[in-house]
């Protein structure tokens, strides 16, 4: 018989998605207020990504606009593994908060979750491979880890996560967290150097 027993906390993390000039503070852009505020509700933020060009879809260009840029951040503070609904209605909060007086979106915030065997991304929506977690939010398995194969896409795996630029991106994060929990400075021997433009924040 198992016997049942906490598990470790895993590593948050967000997907920051909007317009170009949304990000461009000079031009009364919303990034640095939101960065602000995601730094109170969720702590410091260890890893920032460049901004990335994000074409695999055109499903958000009629809210948000066009041409659409997006950041990956990674939180310091580690993430209980049953914390993830909340940090998903914190984040719909966030969006409703610097939404547009006609109450669109200007900004897309998707959180997950990872831990050194996978990657859960949180969503409002069920689907065949999708687990309730409570609170209106479900678990979406998006990517599994093999020590043998790195990141293993699934069938259903979000096209944008199935990039080798992407997963590169999440090893340097799963080395942060392996860092975190076990004091070692790689993730099994992978290469974690950060991406040109990624920043691994002090």
């Amino acid at each position: 018989m198992s016997t049942p027993r906490e598990p470790q906390p895993g590593k948050a993390l967000l997907s920051v998605l909007a317009e170009e000039s949304w990000w461009d503070a000079g031009a009364g852009g919303g990034w640095l207020p939101l960065h602000e505020e995601l730094v109170r509700r969720f702590g410091p933020v260890d890893y920032k990504s460049g901004l990335l060009p994000f074409d695999h879809t055109g499903y958000y260009e009629e809210e948000l606009g066009r041409p659409l840029f997006r950041r990956i951040l990674g939180f310091e503070r580690l993430l209980p593994l049953d914390g993830l609904p909340g940090m998903k209605l914190a984040t719909n909060a966030l969006e409703k908060a610097h939404a547009r007086p006609s109450g669109s979106r200007r900004v897309n915030l998707d959180p997950g979750v990872l831990t050194l065997e996978r990657l859960v991304l949180a969503s409002g929506k069920n689907f065949t491979h999708r687990v309730y977690l409570g609170q209106g939010i479900w678990a979406d398995l998006t990517l599994i880890y093999s020590k043998r194969e790195g990141w293993v896409t699934l069938p259903w795996t979000f096209p944008d996560y199935a990039t080798e630029d992407m997963q590169r991106r999440l090893t340097a994060l799963r080395s942060l967290y392996k860092t975190a929990i076990e004091g070692s400075a790689t993730a099994d021997g992978q290469n974690s150097r950060p991406e040109q433009g990624d920043t691994p924040c002090p």
